[in-house]
């Protein structure tokens, strides 16, 4: 338990408490006899499923309609700033109806983030990347069985390295840009944050989708944007052409470090956690 401080209702200030969840065992025998631990998994699958099915949609009907060579209009359809919002519209709205359920992850790096800051036990993240995985593939397979031409002759919305790009740049892309995703899961979700800016209403899924918004504005032209291995995965699983799969490994290395890179610099370096740990360490060696 600790501390904060708040503004009251007449300017003055308050002491304000906030918990501090206890870190989440590694692995919860009791979690596999609860309802809510299913349920959570469904939610997942079903969130990502919907999720791949509305963005990539979006990614093909904006490629037809500005194809010139099959009558389309290079400034037609919605555009790269279409697609983004598609994207971070999409997370927003998932991450605001799945939250109280599951935790609204809808992204594997997400969850992986959340465990190495023992925020869910490794059964629960090993078993939402599973049903994020799958719902990828569903949601990108209603996507082909709907619009079966379009989504062959325009790439299936699968990411893939943009010419004129090195490895490297693609993987620093995905990298960054999870990290801002990540790392603004994290500060939306802090309790701490929300105990001290109480005055401020915040609704956690707004800046997630945000962020999903603005990473894809900048990173499209260099990966089409992964930042979500399971987004990466099931288009690249239903299209399953050679060259989605040629720069494949970027879409899980990049996301999965930049997860890794939010969730040390924000429990660490932000919450202090390396600093609490070493003054406990601290006072038991002087018991």
């Amino acid at each position: 338990m600790g501390k904060d401080i708040e503004v009251g209702p007449q300017g003055g200030f308050s002491a304000k408490d906030y918990n501090d969840p206890p870190p989440t065992p590694l692995i919860d025998a009791e979690e596999f006899g609860k309802w809510s631990f299913y349920r959570a998994i469904i939610a997942e699958f079903i969130a990502t499923l919907l999720f791949l099915y509305i963005t990539v949609l979006t990614v093909i009907g904006y490629k037809s309609q500005s194809d010139t060579l099959k009558g389309g209009d290079q400034c037609g359809g919605v555009g790269i700033l279409g697609i983004a919002w598609a994207f971070g519209g999409m997370i927003f709205v998932l991450v605001y109806c799945t939250a109280g359920i599951s935790g609204g992850h809808i992204n594997p790096a997400v969850t992986f983030g959340l465990f190495l800051a023992r925020k869910v036990s490794l059964p629960r993240a090993v078993l939402y990347i599973v049903a994020q995985s799958l719902g990828a593939i569903c949601g990108c397979g209603l996507v082909k069985s709907f619009q079966s031409a379009l989504y062959t002759n325009y790439g299936g919305g699968a990411n893939g390295l943009a010419d004129g790009y090195s490895k490297g740049t693609g993987l620093a892309a995905e990298i960054i840009g999870t990290f801002v995703l990540v790392y603004t899961v994290f500060s939306a979700t802090d309790p701490k944050r929300n105990a001290r800016d109480s005055h401020v209403p915040v609704l956690a899924p707004l800046p997630i989708g945000f962020a999903v918004f603005m990473v894809h504005l900048a990173t499209i032209p260099i990966t089409g944007t992964g930042i979500n291995p399971a987004r990466s995965f099931g288009a690249a699983v239903i299209y399953n052409n050679e060259k989605a799969w040629d720069d494949h490994w970027i879409f899980w290395v990049g996301p999965f470090i930049g997860a890794a890179i939010a969730a040390l610099y924000h429990q660490y370096i932000l919450r202090a956690g390396a600093v609490k740990a070493l003054g406990s360490f601290r006072s038991s060696s002087n018991i």
